[in-house]
């Protein structure tokens, strides 16, 4: 099942609350990664050749490394949707407004995956987070990167 099991301790709901820290962590790289290969787009750079760079810089991180060749094949078929990430970051949000603690950045993101879901990507891959980051900017992906589903 998995390559590491780790004792959490026996208080109900301690597994939950490790899960939403790690979809914390994910959705903020998912909606970051898609910002910036956008970015990249919309300045006209090579987008494999910054994945390239990135993937084998400080900068990388899983998230971008498993996520944007999604984007440079314009494959958006679901491995993971849009929609689990507005769900997953709703239950951050939930969960820190309950211990009164501020989580703008996770905030930010699920803004991002409401975008998409709303633009009919919610059961999309959740790299189209790149695609609503060009769509708002007017940023044309190269053709060859781009699979319009929506």
């Amino acid at each position: 099942m998995a390559a590491k099991v780790h004792d959490l301790g026996s208080e109900v709901g301690l597994g939950s609350a490790f899960k939403m820290i790690n979809q914390l962590l994910a959705g903020v790289h998912i909606a970051v990664a898609g910002e910036a290969i956008a970015f990249a787009a919309k300045q006209g750079l090579d987008l494999r050749k910054v994945y390239e760079v990135i993937t084998g810089s400080a900068g990388n991180s899983w998230m971008f490394e498993n996520r944007i060749p999604h984007v440079l094949d314009g494959d958006y078929a679901p491995r993971s949707a849009v929609d689990i990430f507005v769900k997953d970051l709703g239950i951050v949000q939930d969960m820190a407004r309950e211990f009164r603690y501020p989580v703008p950045l996770a905030a930010a993101a699920l803004q991002v995956f409401l975008m998409a879901s709303g633009a009919g990507m919610g059961r999309d891959d959740d790299a189209s987070v790149a695609r609503i980051y060009a769509r708002l900017t007017g940023t044309t992906l190269p053709q060859e990167f781009v699979t319009d589903q929506s």
